[in-house]
């Protein structure tokens, strides 16, 4: 673990604003799980962290967790309380709210006591819901004569609503980041340069996959090949290259089934009917519960498809297996921000056909197999290839898990903190500002021992997300 010597538990507290969070009503997406993730890490790392989201509005406004290093602040609930079907329902509504509301709250209630302390205040606003009330928020810091007590960072997970950020002001009133070079160059056309802070993975992720359950996924299909492929039914993620790859290995005289898994969206129907089209067998696989046995008896369904569709939840733990199971696991979006499914897949040891895009994490040929191309063709060729060398499909296994690792939530967090050191000194503030511990001190260790390092509350939110989570 990297050793920093400026930004400490002691002397620095974070500050987490995002419309998503850990409740199952905060839970739409991957940003849900990535802000509950990083706050987590954090305070598993000794760091007083405070998120700010769009909470249940049946539960606490403020919540403590993790032996008081960790404090939830559910914001608009008096709004979410009559729009009960999730954080998106009234957004507009909320954004208001939030945008009214927070920054005050923010500048009296966390940071000036903070800084009282002596302590550094690290702001990190998430996606461009935020964006408003980062700008506010230094804003009113300013008229208290506290903003150069205060590093503040804004990310951009996508490139969503980017139309409605006030770049302007956003890049003169914080720091921008984004998750993947891939965005930073999005970005840097648009006359901005991010620093790039990567997303991560959950520890948990990293433990080795039950051979047993393997053997059996692959058994229930009888195939040469297994493909699989978890993304929402949409142009950009490459679901018609997948499909037009599994015809021409079909052609080839290989038994080959494609595993998928997409979401809800209309795009869906036409990628079924262009399977149909070049004369594949498509059936869907409903499960009748949720354990092995109930998704092994849906896959089974297929009775011998080449296509099988899951109308299922897949949680984690099985998408692992799956994963494992596949001789590729098809990741090929043609725009990919970050490439979380590739990096979860390559954790579990699966050997990932990625895009070119924001999959800094993939090598080619070492840890994995990046696609130069939308061709159907160079899927086929790279999976005859990785067939016909089982050796060469067992290195890239080991070093795909090996890559993963350094991939972790409490590795992201490493990064983070040396960002913010960075950004800290440009400022001024570190260390002439800022109480620098004595030197020797682990500054990556908690600084007291923790019952329980299973990260709890990320698997929870991983948990809760389900179905709405499974398709990228």
């Amino acid at each position: 673990m990297t050793r920093l010597h400026d930004v400490t538990p002691q002397n620095t507290e974070f500050l987490i604003l995002s419309f998503e969070g850990p409740d199952m009503y905060s839970l739409a997406g991957g940003l849900g799980v990535r802000v509950t993730s990083l706050v987590d890490a954090l305070s598993r790392l000794g760091f007083v962290a405070h998120l700010v989201f769009i909470g249940d509005p049946a539960k606490k406004g403020e919540e403590v967790r993790n032996g008081g290093r960790l404090v939830l602040h559910r914001w608009c609930q008096w709004i979410s309380q009559y729009h009960p079907d999730g954080v998106y329902q009234a957004e507009d509504d909320k954004i208001r709210d939030f945008n009214q509301s927070v920054p005050p709250y923010v500048a009296e209630k966390m940071v000036r006591p903070a800084v009282r302390q002596g302590k550094l205040v690290a702001i990190l606003g998430e996606e461009w819901h935020t964006a408003e009330a980062m700008c506010r928020i230094s804003d009113t810091l300013y008229a208290m004569d506290l903003r150069d007590k205060v590093i503040m960072l804004w990310n951009a997970n996508n490139t969503f609503s980017f139309h409605r950020v006030d770049w302007q002001r956003l890049a003169f009133t914080t720091t921008l980041t984004t998750v993947s070079r891939y965005m930073k160059h999005i970005m840097r056309g648009m006359g901005l340069n991010p620093l790039v802070i990567p997303n991560g993975i959950p520890e948990s992720l990293l433990s080795d996959v039950n051979e047993d359950q393997v053997a059996k996924v692959r058994d229930s299909l009888g195939a040469d090949l297994i493909l699989s492929k978890v993304a929402r039914w949409d142009p950009d993620k490459g679901w018609n290259a997948a499909v037009e790859a599994t015809a021409r290995l079909k052609a080839r005289g290989l038994r080959t089934v494609l595993l998928a898994r997409g979401g809800i969206e209309p795009y869906g129907s036409e990628v079924i009917g262009k399977a149909r089209s070049l004369g594949l067998d498509v059936k869907e696989a409903y499960a009748r519960g949720n354990t092995l046995e109930h998704y092994l008896e849906a896959i089974r369904q297929g009775d011998h498809a080449d296509i099988v569709d899951l109308r299922f939840h897949c949680p984690q733990d099985f998408l692992r297996i799956l994963y494992r199971a596949s001789d590729g696991v098809l990741a090929n979006s043609g725009h990919e921000p970050f490439g979380l499914v590739g990096l979860e897949a390559m954790a579990a040891g699966g050997i990932v056909l990625t895009g070119g895009t924001g999959e800094d994490y993939a090598i080619p040929f070492r840890n994995s197999i990046v696609l130069e191309t939308a061709s159907p063709g160079e899927i086929e060729a790279y999976l005859v290839y990785l067939k016909e060398h089982p050796d060469e499909a067992k290195r890239i296994r080991r070093a795909a898990r090996e890559t993963a690792a350094g991939y972790t939530w409490t590795e992201v967090a490493g990064i983070l903190l040396q960002k913010l050191e960075y950004q800290a000194r440009l400022q001024g503030i570190v260390p002439a500002q800022i109480q620098v511990p004595s030197p020797g001190m682990d500054l990556l260790s908690t600084p007291e021992p923790l019952p329980e390092r299973k990260c709890v509350l990320v698997e929870e939110a991983c948990h809760d997300l389900a179905v709405i989570r499974t398709p990228r």
